[in-house]
């Protein structure tokens, strides 16, 4: 019987701890940029260009830094370049903001890896991409996030996006993923609104949900959204911010008026893939020097670059 009473209280002692290790995380909400990485015309990373575009953010109320995902063009970072990135970027941020470093990939002991070097640097958790072309089971994803956690006891940002990983990560798998303390937030980028729905019934405020698409940020909110991993943000990040703190302060109709005039600009931003558009726009707007990418990716056609002059002009953005 007392061991009996004795399991019940470990078993208690365990649930508590959880609780508390979540508890003790920060809180994920509002507009976070998924940062570029600026090139040198000698196809180096920019630096100095980082450093600026951290203090721009700060600047202009972004609540937090995602550097190295899909937007900072990580694959064809070297493991040198990705390291360097995630260094500056938190050096530059000095505690003034939010740093989730990008530490995605296929190779679970490489995603590890990358963890255990942004959690060494002091970032605030680590943005973790589904495991892509390996296209594994649902299984394999909880037991890839599952190691993960163990290895490095950090705070994960999840981040599905099954148009470029090739797999989605079901509902109730992300309920099972919040077993796992670590697991404190999601990049949700499926478009799917019946899914965001769904995942939201099933873990409530287990989980912080932010919108992976800057065209759907509004719905996202209306149904529990937290905020948003946001490319536009790149040359926008007031209005994005202001859009966020708008619907928390209830004031819907300016969150309206937000969420339209960034529409058009949202649904414009993938004319030629990400980063590619958006790193032109950066160069129209005077937030770059140049819109280089690494190849595979080619700087946009000049003909999608007036594109996005006209409806900059438009918006009243530029002159």
């Amino acid at each position: 019987m007392a061991g009996l009473e004795n399991r019940k209280r470990a078993v208690k002692k365990d649930i508590l701890n959880n609780l508390n290790r979540r508890d003790d995380i920060m809180e994920f909400r509002g507009s976070y940029v998924a940062l570029i990485t600026p090139f040198t015309k000698n196809d180096e990373v920019d630096e100095e260009k980082i450093r600026e575009l951290v203090d721009f953010h700060i600047k202009n109320g972004t609540s937090g830094i995602v550097p190295c995902g899909t937007t900072g063009e990580y694959p064809t970072l070297s493991y040198e370049e990705h390291e360097k990135v995630i260094r500056v970027v938190i050096e530059e941020a000095k505690g003034r903001i939010q740093v989730i470093a990008g530490a995605g990939s296929n190779n679970t002991k490489r995603a590890i890896e990358l963890t255990e070097y942004a959690k060494s640097l002091g970032a605030d958790a680590a943005l973790s991409t589904c495991p892509y072309y390996n296209k594994p089971s649902q299984r394999g994803i909880f037991e890839h996030y599952k190691a993960i956690a163990e290895a490095t006891k950090f705070p994960l940002m999840i981040y599905n996006v099954p148009s470029r990983t090739g797999v989605n990560i079901e509902p109730e798998t992300v309920l099972k993923l919040t077993e796992l303390s670590e697991v404190v937030a999601i990049k949700e980028a499926t478009g799917s609104i019946e899914q965001m729905i769904r995942i939201q019934e099933l873990c409530g405020d287990r989980i912080a949900i932010l919108s992976g698409e800057d065209h759907l940020i509004l719905p996202m909110l209306s149904i529990g959204a937290k905020g948003v991993v946001s490319v536009v943000a790149n040359i926008l990040p007031q209005e994005m911010a202001n859009l966020i703190k708008a619907f928390e302060e209830k004031a819907y109709d300016r969150a309206f008026d937000l969420h339209s005039n960034l529409y058009d600009i949202s649904r414009n931003m993938f004319i030629e893939g990400n980063p590619v558009t958006v790193k032109a726009a950066m160069k129209i707007l005077g937030l770059v020097d140049n819109d280089d990418v690494r190849l595979p990716l080619v700087s946009q056609e000049e003909k999608n670059n007036e594109k996005l002059r006209k409806l900059f002009k438009d918006k009243g953005l530029i002159k």
